[in-house]
């Protein structure tokens, strides 16, 4: 997760204290709601917390809330009641966190979800836990919870625009609560922490590009013995051809996906058909501002294109 080192510090806080044996020993370790554009880094933070606090991404129970938009739908989280179709299988939500009650629990998208869902988590925020559908209590008080909403992204593109004028994180969420006032209850809100989620600077987009290329020069490495390089120049390439806008970071790796591996694929592929000796793969950009491969093989012979 990068650009977002305020909204990580908050949550880091909070779970240093749950740590500690500071913390509210009846409530989960903590209940975050992610406030901000797409593709900022609010499901990449919930990957991150179950790889460092909870030992992997098996114990990342993610909901997807947008199924939940149906007053009806409460049972298919929590199971169906006694004498109801589906009693006994356990409700999605429920077993999930029976079966793993040390997790970070991702519900995404929580605005699209119905008031009455909304109601349903109330309990666990309070009491750390919750009855499924045939009345056996489920534990959350070592889970963490969060909520990623896109309410309000627009106003906080709008108030990030200018790095100059930017509010802190305080001045950020004052502006950000009233419209998150729109679609969630008060008593809905007071029992989380609203923590904004920034759009992503092109520094911060240059990171993600660089992370993304060094996972293609590992598996390179790893499946095929070849160093892959890449230049800085790409990489500003990459970042121009991407601006932020309502994907984030999810554009830059499209760009990656589109642009740069068919293309080193067909590039691999025409090589191993000619039975060419390839020690290393260099990427670059020309003054045309296109992207270009240069190979050098065993022999230690250059090749463009």
């Amino acid at each position: 997760v990068t650009g977002q080192d305020g909204a990580l510090a908050q949550i880091g806080e909070r779970i240093q204290t749950a740590r500690a044996g500071l913390g509210d020993p009846r409530k989960p370790v903590g209940v975050f709601m992610l406030a901000g554009p797409s593709g900022v880094g609010k499901t990449e933070t919930a990957l991150a917390l179950a790889e460092a606090i909870y030992g992997g991404e098996q114990n990342l129970v993610t909901i997807n809330m947008s199924e939940f938009q149906e007053a009806h739908t409460v049972s298919t989280l929590k199971g169906a009641p006694p004498g109801y179709v589906g009693y006994g299988e356990g409700g999605v939500l429920t077993e999930a966190v029976r079966r793993h009650p040390w997790s970070v629990v991702l519900l995404d998208e929580i605005e699209k979800a119905h008031h009455d869902v909304h109601e349903l988590f109330y309990q666990v925020f309070d009491k750390g836990g919750m009855e499924d559908g045939g009345g056996t209590h489920v534990d959350f008080k070592n889970t963490t919870l969060l909520l990623t909403t896109n309410v309000g992204s627009d106003l906080i593109s709008q108030m990030c625009e200018d790095p100059a004028l930017m509010p802190d994180a305080t001045g950020l969420k004052e502006a950000l609560m009233p419209e998150l006032r729109k679609h969630f209850p008060a008593a809905f809100l007071g029992r989380v922490t609203v923590i904004p989620y920034l759009p992503l600077d092109e520094t911060s987009r240059g990171v993600i590009v660089r992370l993304h290329l060094d996972r293609l020069v590992a598996r390179m490495s790893e499946q095929h013995g070849v160093t892959l390089t890449y230049s800085e120049e790409l990489v500003a390439h990459i970042v121009a051809c991407c601006p932020m806008h309502e994907t984030g970071a999810r554009l830059l790796i499209g760009y990656i996906e589109q642009h740069i591996l068919p293309q080193l694929s067909r590039y691999w592929l025409q090589a191993m058909t000619e039975k060419a000796a390839i020690r290393q793969i260099d990427i670059g950009v020309n003054g045309d501002e296109q992207i270009v491969f240069e190979t050098t093989s065993q022999e230690g012979i250059c090749q463009k294109s």
